[in-house]
C-alpha cells in the first residue's frame, strides 16, 4: 500500500485513499465489506462485513507503537464485567513502503448507534439504566489489573506528561503527584459509547492511568451541555471528589485551555471556572 505522503508522516484517513488496504482486508479475513457502511476517522476506518461483524482499521507510525505492543482491543477482550463488543480476531502487517503498521480488529456489531460526536453540543436522551450500565462497566474496569499503560492519543501517559500539561496552563502552587494508577479506557467520550443500549468500544489505548482519567475525559467532552456535564459529575462523583480525580480534572481542563484552545469553544469558560475551584481545593489539602 502506497500513500502520497512523506515517509513517516502521520496521515488523515478521512481523506487518504485506502482502497488497496480494504482489498487486502477482504482477502485476509475472507469477508466482504458492505458498501455504504464505511466510516472514516482521522486515525481509523471502520466498516460492516457480510457476516454481520465490524472491522476497525488503524494505521500507526512505528514510533507510536509502545513496547507493550499494539493489541488494545484484543487484550481488552479478557476484561470481566465491562460492556463491549465481542472480539473475534485480527490481521496485522507492516507497510512495505512506509515505517508504519496496519492493524485490523474484527468484532461483533455494536448493539446500538454511538451516542454522538466526541464532543456534544446537544444533550442526548439517556435513560437511568444507561447510566447504571456506564457506572457498572467503569467500576468493573478499575477493579481489574493489567501491565498495560494507557496511551491516550497514542502518547503513553506518565506522571511527567500529567504534570507538564497542567503546569503549562496553571502556574499556581499545588501538588500534581498521582497516588493511584488503575485500568482506564483512556479515550472515554460520546463517540465511543452506544445508546440506548450501553456498550464501550475503541479499546486501542486502554491501560493503567491515573484514577479519574475516564470520568474527567467524559466530563470535558460534555461541557458544552451544562446539564450533561453536571450529570456526568454526579454519576462519577467519587472519582471527582478524590484527590487524583481533581488532578485529572485539571489535566482535562488543561487540554481545553492550553495553547490550541479555540476562542469560540463553549467549554472554555466552564473549564476555567472549574479549574479555579479545584486549584483552591488542592491548595487547601
Amino acid at each position: 500500500m502506497t500513500l502520497s505522503v512523506s515517509k513517516g508522516q502521520a496521515v488523515d484517513l478521512r481523506v487518504q485513499p485506502v482502497d488497496e488496504v480494504l482489498d487486502r482486508i477482504e482477502r485476509s479475513l475472507q469477508v466482504h465489506l458492505v458498501p455504504g457502511t464505511l466510516m472514516r476517522k482521522r486515525r481509523s476506518v471502520g466498516a460492516r462485513t457480510d457476516r454481520d461483524t465490524w472491522v476497525r482499521i488503524e494505521r500507526r507510525l512505528l514510533d507510536k507503537i509502545p513496547d507493550q505492543g499494539w493489541n488494545g482491543t484484543e487484550s481488552a477482550a479478557r476484561l470481566e464485567g465491562v460492556a463491549q463488543p465481542e472480539w473475534h480476531g485480527c490481521v496485522v502487517w507492516r507497510d512495505a513502503d512506509e515505517p508504519v503498521m496496519w492493524r485490523v480488529d474484527e468484532t461483533e456489531l455494536l448493539p446500538a448507534a454511538p451516542v454522538g460526536n466526541a464532543i456534544l453540543s446537544d444533550a442526548p436522551e439517556l435513560p437511568d439504566d444507561w447510566w447504571e450500565a456506564l457506572n457498572a462497566s467503569l467500576d468493573a474496569l478499575v477493579a481489574q489489573s493489567t501491565r498495560r499503560v494507557a496511551t491516550p492519543d497514542t502518547e503513553t501517559i506518565t506522571q511527567d506528561v500529567v504534570t507538564e500539561s497542567i503546569r503549562g496552563v496553571f502556574t499556581n502552587d499545588f501538588e500534581t503527584i498521582i497516588e493511584r494508577w488503575v485500568p482506564a479506557h483512556a479515550d472515554l467520550n460520546w463517540a465511543n459509547m452506544t445508546a440506548p443500549t450501553f456498550s464501550l468500544f475503541d479499546w486501542e489505548d486502554w491501560g493503567n492511568a491515573p484514577l479519574g482519567l475516564d470520568s474527567a475525559n467524559l466530563w470535558a467532552s460534555s461541557l458544552a451541555v451544562p446539564a450533561l456535564a453536571d450529570r456526568v459529575w454526579h454519576e462519577r462523583r467519587s472519582d471527582f471528589e478524590s484527590r487524583d480525580g481533581k488532578v485529572m480534572t485539571l489535566f482535562a481542563c488543561s487540554k481545553i485551555l492550553g495553547p490550541y484552545a479555540h476562542p469560540e469553544d463553549p467549554r472554555l469558560e466552564p473549564a476555567r471556572r472549574t479549574a479555579e475551584q479545584i486549584i483552591k481545593e488542592l491548595q487547601a489539602d
